[in-house]
C-alpha cells in the first residue's frame, strides 16, 4: 500500500518535468531558430520481491516475483526538424533550408573564444563591417570571421553561402553539420556547443538571404500535450489521496476493531 504513495509521487514528478519542457517550448515559440524539446518516460528497473519471515512459509524467505517502483524521465531530446522560413527583406537576415548550422565566435567575460552553432540567422553589420548576431557574436566564414566592406552598396549572399559585395566575391559563410546530433549540447535558447566525440562535416543546407527560420514549435500541439500532462498529474494526485485515505482507515478504524 505504501508503495502506491511512491508510485504516485514518481508519476507527479515525471509529469512536472514534462510540463516544464512543454512550457519552455511554448515560451520560445517565437524565438528565431529555436528547436523544440521532448521527453521520453521509462519505468524504474524491476526489483526482486521477497517474502520475509512469513509463517505460511515456515518463516523462510521466498522469492515471489518482480515489481516496478514507478516511472522516471528517460531522455530529454531535441527535435532538429526544419522550421518555417519567414521573409524579412533585411540584407543580413539569413535562413538555412536543410541540414547545417551557422558557426559563431563567442567570447566570454574572461576573453576566452569558443565556437557555438545556431540556426538563428538574425544578423547585422557593425560599423567596422563585421557580421554579428543579436548578442554581438561574429559569424564565421571560410576566411575566419565574415567582414563586409562598409562602403559596399550592394551585398548579395548566394544559396551556397558565397558573399558578394558590389558583385565581387569576398568570402563564403561557413555552414557546419555533424554526423550525430547526440554530441551537441544546448547553450542558451537557440545555440549549441559540441561535447567530446562530436564529428564535424560540411552542411548541405541552402542559405536564403532576407529570411529567418522560425521555431519548429506547433503551439496547438504543445497546448494539447499540456492538457494531457495536467490530467495525468491530477490522476497521480488522486492515487496518493486514495492511498492516504486507506492508510488512515487502516490505522484509525481497523486498528480499533
Amino acid at each position: 500500500m505504501v508503495r502506491g504513495l511512491y508510485t504516485g509521487y514518481t508519476g507527479m514528478a515525471n509529469e512536472q518535468k514534462r510540463l516544464d519542457i512543454i512550457s519552455n517550448n511554448i515560451a520560445n515559440s517565437a524565438t528565431v531558430g529555436y528547436k523544440k524539446e521532448g521527453v521520453t518516460n521509462q519505468s524504474f528497473d524491476d526489483v526482486l520481491t521477497i517474502k520475509i519471515r512469513d509463517a505460511s512459509e515456515a518463516y523462510q524467505d521466498k522469492v515471489i516475483g518482480d515489481m516496478s517502483l514507478g516511472v522516471k524521465i528517460g531522455e530529454v531530446y531535441t527535435d532538429y526538424g526544419q522550421g518555417s522560413l519567414r521573409e524579412t527583406g533585411n540584407t543580413y537576415d539569413l535562413a538555412i533550408e536543410g541540414k547545417g548550422f551557422f558557426a559563431v565566435n563567442v567570447v566570454d567575460k574572461e576573453g576566452n573564444e569558443t565556437t557555438k552553432y545556431t540556426r538563428d540567422g538574425s544578423f547585422k553589420r557593425t560599423a567596422e563591417g563585421f557580421i554579428v548576431d543579436t548578442n554581438g557574436n561574429h559569424l564565421k566564414s571560410e576566411n575566419g570571421e565574415l567582414m563586409v566592406p562598409v562602403d559596399a552598396a550592394d551585398v548579395r549572399i548566394a544559396t551556397d553561402g558565397s558573399v558578394y559585395a558590389d558583385n565581387v566575391l569576398i568570402d563564403r559563410i561557413k555552414i557546419t553539420d555533424f554526423e550525430d546530433y547526440s554530441y551537441l549540447k544546448k547553450f542558451g535558447d537557440n545555440m549549441y556547443e559540441t561535447v567530446e566525440g562530436a564529428v564535424e562535416m560540411d552542411g548541405t543546407g541552402l542559405i536564403h538571404q532576407g529570411f529567418t527560420e522560425q521555431s519548429n514549435i506547433n503551439v496547438v500541439s504543445e497546448m494539447v500535450q499540456m492538457i494531457s500532462i495536467t490530467r495525468a498529474y491530477e490522476a497521480n494526485q488522486k492515487v496518493i489521496q486514495t492511498v492516504d485515505t486507506m492508510l488512515d482507515h487502516a490505522v484509525n478504524s481497523v486498528g480499533k476493531v
